[in-house]
């Protein structure tokens, strides 16, 4: 509960603050609180993917663009009632379609009688890989991970090339 009463008060501040830098620096404390959140709900491979994506180099990345740009937010031009009523349509559809979901944890979920089950049992004979995330995502799912790999690569070189200042020599 500390984590998510964090997490709300981060959220919070980020809407309140006007300062872009520290909006940056309060994306980046987000990113590693909800790496927290997942390290707690025992998913040490995604929170390592958000601690070094989310906390790492998007805030890396933020910085830098902060830097070719100015530190204060513009004021809105438009009111900013339109999309507060959408986001919290979106929010209230995402409440009412989590009420005929199964209780978090229980063995009888069609998440833990499904294909999980088949792959904790056949991870090992199949692929000798003794850690059943890394036998899905190296074994079964190899082509899905190579092109996600790639599509993050051509992103970061795409944010990259955004980046560069106006005026600079290509090598």
């Amino acid at each position: 509960m500390v984590l998510l009463t964090l997490i709300a008060v981060i959220t919070i501040a980020v809407i309140r603050v006007h300062n872009l830098f520290a909006v940056v620096v309060l994306f980046s404390a987000y990113s590693f609180l909800m790496a927290s959140v997942m390290l707690v709900l025992d998913a040490p491979d995604v929170a390592l993917t958000e601690a070094a994506v989310g906390a790492g180099i998007s805030t890396v990345l933020l910085l830098g663009a902060l830097h070719l740009t100015r530190t204060s937010e513009t004021p809105p031009r438009f009111s900013n009632w339109l999309p507060l009523v959408v986001a919290g349509g979106i929010g209230a559809m995402l409440i009412w379609g989590t009420w005929e979901m199964p209780g978090f944890g229980l063995a009888d979920t069609p998440v833990n009688t499904g294909v999980g089950s088949a792959y904790l049992e056949r991870s090992y004979p199949e692929t000798h890989v003794p850690n059943v995330v890394t036998a899905v995502l190296a074994s079964y799912r190899g082509y899905d991970t190579l092109g996600e790999v790639t599509v993050v690569f051509v992103a970061a070189i795409g944010v990259l090339m955004l980046l560069r200042r106006p005026g600079e020599k290509e090598d």
